[in-house]
């Protein structure tokens, strides 16, 4: 069976503009003071795996059937009164409760950081069995990549992330030059979509 052969025309990209690591915009609906400050920002990558049908003389792959997500990783900048950094830490600590259940229902109903959207929120049950969304627990967040003329190309919808890592702050007397002070974290999340801007 003989290939159509595609003209140089049609080969031929529209756009000749490569796109810049320092154009975008993150945000966060749980955080809003991390907004402003973050400096850094992945779009993670996704590997659908394979499995292998035996035979014989060779196995043959076979494509997977359930995507893996990479994490999302953020870098910013701590403010003077580590406002963004504490509540990120918040977040953290009122899944994780370390010193008593209060904190976890305390962060639980605290309504004011809730996302914008209660029925996307990942469910959880409470004490009486019926599903209920968690929306103080999970939070939608967006990536905005810009053109080289800070206009939005693209977005990407990062939907029920929740945070799973938070850096150390390093301070140091011996610095020679004033650095400010950044701090990483590291987020899940059920999915990303690409939305047209």
């Amino acid at each position: 069976m003989a290939l159509n052969p595609v003209s140089g025309v049609d080969r031929q990209p529209d756009k000749l503009d490569y796109a810049s690591p320092t154009q975008f915009r993150f945000g966060i609906n749980q955080l809003p003071k991390v907004e402003f400050f973050t400096t850094a920002c992945n779009l993670p990558g996704i590997n659908l795996g394979q499995y292998e049908y035996g035979t014989p003389f060779k196995n043959i792959p076979i494509a997977g059937d359930k995507l893996t997500y990479e994490q999302l990783n953020i870098t910013f900048i701590v403010d003077e009164f580590l406002e963004n950094y504490r509540t990120l830490h918040e977040w953290m600590v009122g899944i994780g409760f370390p010193k008593n259940r209060k904190q976890f229902s305390d962060f639980r109903s605290n309504k004011s950081t809730q996302v914008s959207s209660v029925d996307t929120a990942t469910p959880s049950v409470d004490s009486v069995g019926k599903a209920v969304p968690d929306a103080s627990f999970y939070s939608d967040a967006f990536l905005i990549i810009l053109s080289n003329k800070n206009n939005p190309i693209v977005t990407i919808d990062f939907q029920n992330c929740f945070p799973v890592s938070l850096s150390s702050l390093q301070y140091d007397q011996s610095a020679t030059d004033v650095n400010n002070l950044i701090a990483t974290a590291t987020f899940s999340y059920q999915i990303y979509e690409f939305l047209d801007c």
